[in-house]
């Protein structure tokens, strides 16, 4: 369990150096988010493939608030085998609740943008300022083909490469 929380905490920091060198590009977050509805369990459903996901499946994450910040859960399922990881995420002032600084590991801090929302909080879409990461989150483990279609065609309108996203396996 140490071995695999060490392997993850060292492939974020990695991703972070790589994602600190990309440039900077134009991305809008939604103007607004409740914490209280978006707290809870999220599926990823699809991404843009990470290191530390390789061979991952049943991905979700659970956002807990607390007084000072949101308790990030992350939990997966590798080789048969649970892997699980906490951090923090904090939200970044004045950006209506929909920008956060996400931390696995002092000091690092990753950008964890959510650029698009369902109107019930059903799906959410996150990435960063420069587009090197992106999740397509569900409350469920599935989602109707036509949402995600749609989905897909806003973010290629948006400048992310549709080829780049991967469908994550969730099994119940």
């Amino acid at each position: 369990m140490k071995t695999s929380i060490r392997y993850y905490l060292t492939i974020i920091f990695i991703s972070c150096i790589f994602i600190a060198c990309k440039p900077t590009t134009n991305l809008t977050t939604v103007q607004e988010v409740d914490l209280s509805r978006y707290s809870g369990t999220w599926y990823e459903l699809a991404s843009y493939p990470q290191f530390f996901e390789r061979g991952c499946i049943n991905v979700r994450a659970t956002y807990t608030p607390k007084a000072d910040f949101i308790e990030v859960y992350n939990q997966s399922i590798k080789n048969g085998k649970a892997n699980n990881i906490k951090g923090k995420a904090f939200v970044v002032k004045n950006s209506g609740n929909a920008k956060f600084k996400v931390q696995f590991f002092w000091p690092f801090k990753g950008d964890y943008w959510i650029i698009d929302l369902a109107d019930d909080y059903s799906w959410a879409v996150v990435s960063d300022p420069k587009r090197s990461t992106l999740w397509i989150l569900s409350r469920k483990p599935e989602m109707d083909s036509n949402i995600y279609n749609a989905l897909i065609d806003k973010l290629v309108e948006k400048g992310f490469d549709k080829n780049k996203i991967v469908i994550m396996v969730q099994q119940q």
